[in-house]
């Protein structure tokens, strides 16, 4: 927890946290926390909260993926993460490129304990307790005001986010053991219109209005019995999305209506496991179901008809199974360890995926401790995730036009060497190879569904088919050096390759995610009279891109219907941008009192005015070129506009518990 709460620049984000992890790339454009990682999309990756699955961790989510601009978690109440970029657990299924596991503190069974936090972008109140001897909770209610700092940093939209959360642990008696959490967001990005200058015009001409409501609810119960640990969890996630926009933003009548969407998503679901100690191994097995619910109302202009709208509905059901069972063994000397374990998955959506042979994913993992500091370890695995349900749920005439679509696979395998000095030097250099195959690919643009998704808005509403496929593969150092009470710093050097192709005759071209490399490095350092100084340093490759279609963009229909540039994909990534370094300082001063605690903290993100320039944008002027053609052929002129971010964000902190 010290390191979330006191880390450079992560603002308390979990999602920012882990970006400083070898493997795990960041975005400095639009100010998200998107997890990119080992060069697989932000659609890849999962997150567990004390064994309930969470779709996603973050407010104004990208539906269809899994980014965001900040998490809805307080770090407040979190008490340990395991992040895993490859040998995922087998009770932890549907996803690519990485499972997060986050487990939340218990309640204070002794006092009851409360924290106050006023920041720059948010207020935050939690509390740490007990009902009785059997029974504690934890809690965490945040109201941001981060639209007051956007407007103050000149952006042109405003989000405003109110979140909840809460977790509740009751022992009946020594062999059981009850856990009921909650987590809930309320999302409202409104545009700020009053905001001038080319950049906002830009995206204050595509981007919408956008209002979500999601929560989580869950609970799991253990039973302690001797050598065999059974437990049992349900949980139910919800997301209601909604995107409207208007012409030039005017909403004073239907006629500039450009898009109203109106969807619905949500998964129930039950699993059940059993964990025995026999001798030297420890096995793992259990069942899991699902129920996944998809709607979808919305109203568009079409942009290749003049004064067209397109109405689309759908309403999806269907469940989802697996099975699942692992060995780990650890030799008696405790120098050899192994695990290998499968897992199956199916669904209901069709015959192909109801089959669970067809979606078999056999792992296995092994290390051997060499002495005097030295550990070499492997891993190899086949993962499936189910495409999302904005895909599977898409319909052309009232019909589902992606039936055919698979689970998306990849085959990962990795090995790697550490070096660990009396656990305060570690020093780990390993290597890794992906490879994806029945990726959904876009019939409209040609390029996988896993190449986008890091934008506000819906990814995966469109025809695909399980065509694409991809390779990443790279190597990461790392470093972690800890003087217990003085010093902890962490550093991470990955160097990769991320490319795709649209079938196996194609051939391979760099994918969204492929920036290269990645430099982290990351400090705090103790200071006496409980002062801490933090850093930051983050460095990372340019990232691909597309040139524009400029004579599409400037067509009218095309643009009253977008208001954004159309990228011409038959050059998709074609130019590369500049690489991007930024340098974030932290320093905190704690206080304690006899019953009362007081911290203050001064965050400075981005203090060396890094800017990252992307391609020049292309805009409307308003003004058509060609008044006397028919309507679907008259074009704007369009102008250029630069574009550049990046700037100082400070934030000052008050936190004080009691």
């Amino acid at each position: 927890i010290g390191d979330i709460e006191r880390s450079a620049g992560a603002n308390r984000d979990i999602a920012r946290i882990v970006r400083t992890l070898p493997g795990v790339a960041f975005s400095p454009i639009g100010y998200r926390n998107d997890l990119i990682v080992r060069g697989g999309g932000p659609s890849e990756n999962t997150f567990f909260i004390d064994g309930i699955e969470i779709p996603n961790i973050n407010h104004f989510a990208t539906q269809g993926a899994s980014g965001g601009p900040v998490s809805i978690l307080n770090a407040d109440l979190i008490r340990q993460v395991k992040f895993y970029t490859g040998a995922f657990p087998v009770d932890r299924g549907n996803a690519l490129s990485s499972v997060m596991e986050i487990s939340l503190r218990d309640g204070n069974p002794d006092k009851q304990r409360f924290k106050a936090t006023l920041g720059a972008s948010e207020a935050a109140f939690s509390g740490s307790g007990h009902f009785d001897k059997i029974s504690t909770y934890t809690f965490s209610v945040r109201q941001s005001y981060l639209q007051l700092l956007f407007k103050l940093l000149g952006l042109p939209f405003l989000p405003n986010y109110i979140d909840a959360q809460g977790k509740v642990r009751i022992t009946p008696s020594p062999r059981y053991e009850i856990v009921v959490l909650g987590l809930v967001g309320i999302d409202n990005m409104r545009l700020n219109t009053d905001e001038k200058g080319e950049s906002n015009e830009y995206i204050l001409s595509y981007l919408p209005k956008i209002e979500q409501e999601t929560f989580t609810l869950g609970a799991t119960m253990q039973h302690f019995g001797g050598k065999h640990i059974q437990r049992l969890a349900i949980g139910y996630s919800y997301l209601a999305n909604r995107n409207t926009k208007y012409i030039d933003n005017d909403s004073s009548s239907e006629d500039n209506l450009r898009l109203r969407l109106r969807s619905v998503e949500g998964k129930g679901s039950v699993r059940f496991e059993n964990r025995s100690l026999l001798g030297g191994w420890r096995l793992r097995e259990g069942v899991e179901l699902s129920l996944r619910h998809y709607t979808n109302q919305t109203r568009q202009l079409v942009a290749s008809e003049v004064d067209t709208y397109s109405t689309y509905k759908t309403d999806l059901l269907f469940m989802g199974y697996a099975l699942f069972f692992s060995a780990d063994s650890l030799s008696a000397n405790e120098r050899f360890s192994a695990s290998l374990g499968v897992r199956f998955d199916g669904s209901t959506y069709s015959s192909r995926m109801s089959r669970l042979w067809h979606q078999t994913s056999p792992r296995l993992a092994l290390s051997y401790n060499l002495g005097k500091g030295f550990a070499v370890s492997g891993s190899t695995g086949l993962y499936y995730e189910l495409p999302p349900l904005t895909a599977l749920g898409y319909r052309v005439e009232g019909v589902l036009a992606n039936r055919k679509l698979t689970y998306m696979g990849v085959f990962s395998s990795a090995v790697g060497v550490e070096y660990a000095l009396r656990d305060r030097l570690t020093i780990s250099l390993e290597g890794f190879y992906k490879r994806y195959f029945d990726v959904p690919l876009s019939v409209a643009d040609n390029i996988p569904l896993t190449c986008k998704g890091n934008d506000y808005g819906v990814t995966g509403d469109e025809v695909l088919i399980s065509s694409a496929q991809g390779r990443s593969y790279g190597t990461e150092l790392s470093l972690r050096w800890q003087i217990p009470g003085k010093l902890n710093l962490v550093g991470a050097f990955t160097l990769y390759w991320s490319e795709y192709r649209s079938n196996r005759y194609s051939d391979y071209i760099p994918s969204s995610w492929d920036n290269r490399w990645i430099a982290n490095v990351s400090a705090t350092y103790d200071l006496p009279r409980r002062w801490s100084i933090g850093a930051k340093l983050s460095a990372i490759g340019g990232a691909p891109y597309t040139p524009y279609d400029e004579a599409q963009t400037a067509l009218k229909n095309y643009w009253d219907a977008v208001g954004r540039a159309k990228l011409d994909y038959s050059r998709y990534n074609e130019e590369r941008l500049r690489p991007f370094v930024q340098l974030d300082i932290r320093v905190d001063k704690v206080w304690q009192f006899r019953r009362w605690g007081l911290g203050i903290y001064l965050d400075l993100e981005n203090v060396t005015f890094s800017e990252i320039t992307l391609p020049d944008a292309l805009i409307s002027t308003g003004e058509i070129e060609n008044p006397t053609s028919p309507i679907s052929e008259q074009r704007y002129r369009l102008k250029r506009i630069s574009q550049r971010n990046g700037t100082l964000i400070p934030t000052i902190g008050i936190n004080v518990e009691f």
